[in-house]
């Protein structure tokens, strides 16, 4: 029998249309249902391959919104400097 390794696994559908708050809520969830003893053992790996895909999302959706809020920051940077009259 061939073992699976986690990169063999497909990503869970529907994460990237989740908001930021609703894929740390899930994974809140996720983690309660780890902590709990009742999870089913045949779940566990569903379980955290679907916390690992939403991981991804949340820290991919905070360099994206660091970068814009940079470039927002330089834009406004730019903008104090005086104009030139001449210009």
């Amino acid at each position: 029998m061939t073992e699976l390794h986690p990169s063999d696994l497909s990503p869970p559908a529907d994460v990237g249309s989740l908001t930021y708050a609703s894929a740390v809520a899930e994974l809140e969830a996720i983690l309660a249902q780890l902590e709990d003893d009742a999870l089913d053992v045949d779940r566990l790996a569903e379980r955290v391959a679907r916390a690992a895909a939403l991981i991804r999302l949340c820290r991919k959706r905070i360099a994206d919104t660091r970068m814009e809020v940079e470039r927002i920051v330089t834009d406004l940077d730019g903008a104090d400097e005086p104009l030139d009259p001449a210009g």
